[in-house]
């Protein structure tokens, strides 16, 4: 019996996968929480999250959240800081537009709508940017355009992700009875599980165009990666986001992108 005891609380049985599985979704969703009070690191925050989540999917071994978390932060900071307060001050803007066309009425009315369309828009833009950020290393405006890329590939991946981005939020706001409970959830691992969903369903997108990694996540170089390890010791993982070959190659990325009309 005790030796069955011990057997279910392993690291190596079911139940110890999942505990440490939960462990760095907490982990992580605390982080989040705390980079993110600044408001303008949220953007940062949350392809930090998303950093933690694929590096927990792609291995077998255990992760430590807290050093991933701040890998995936200071490397991606600036362009997603950069995206983050320009679509801050879009929202700003088109808040400002609404506001001025009801005052308006008339025709300006119908501008109301195409606000709201740009505005569905950007949200699906910037929900798939994160995860796409934290997995590749490119510039932003390619970024952009693979993150639309993957957003259009797959419709049902896009509804799921976009449901359960928007649905808790929404309920959380509009059921003031259960909010505190609601609240509860967001801070200790809500943002996690979001992102752990997210993360699983682009996986299986991304992973055709990521380098291969050992059991434990960490990425296999090959030649040239190697010698740029060797050359750069201080940012391994700055190196690993981009290293290694990927399935495909970028003529074969380019030709999927206009066959989507891209």
């Amino acid at each position: 019996m005790a030796e069955m005891f011990r057997g279910f609380l392993s690291n190596d049985s079911a139940f110890g996968r999942l505990m440490t599985r939960l462990g760095i979704i907490i982990a992580a969703n605390i982080m989040f929480m705390i980079f993110s009070l600044p408001v303008v690191t949220i953007g940062a925050a949350y392809v930090a999250l998303y950093h933690v989540m694929f590096k927990t999917l792609r291995g077998d071994g255990v992760i430590n959240p807290f050093k991933q978390f701040w890998i995936g932060f200071k490397t991606n900071f600036k362009q997603a800081t950069i995206y983050w307060v320009v679509l801050l001050a879009l929202v700003a803007f088109g808040a400002l537009d609404v506001f001025w066309c009801r005052q308006f009425g008339g025709v300006f009315q119908y501008f109301i709508y195409l606000i709201f369309a740009l505005g569905v828009i950007a949200l699906v833009l910037t929900i798939y940017l994160f995860p796409t950020m934290a997995a590749f290393e490119n510039t932003l405006p390619n970024l952009l355009r693979n993150a639309w890329y993957f957003a259009l590939r797959k419709p049902l991946n896009l509804i799921v992700i976009l449901f359960f981005n928007v649905f808790p939020l929404y309920l959380t706001y509009t059921d003031a009875q259960m909010m505190p409970l609601y609240g509860f959830i967001w801070v200790t691992c809500g943002f996690g599980l979001v992102a752990l969903l997210g993360a699983t369903l682009l996986l299986k997108e991304f992973t055709p165009y990521l380098p291969k990694v050992d059991a434990c996540g960490d990425f296999i170089l090959d030649e040239e990666d190697e010698a740029a390890w060797a050359d750069s010791p201080d940012e391994p993982e700055r190196l690993s986001a981009g290293g290694g070959a990927p399935e495909k190659s970028e003529a074969e990325i380019l030709e999927e992108m206009k066959k989507l009309g891209m």
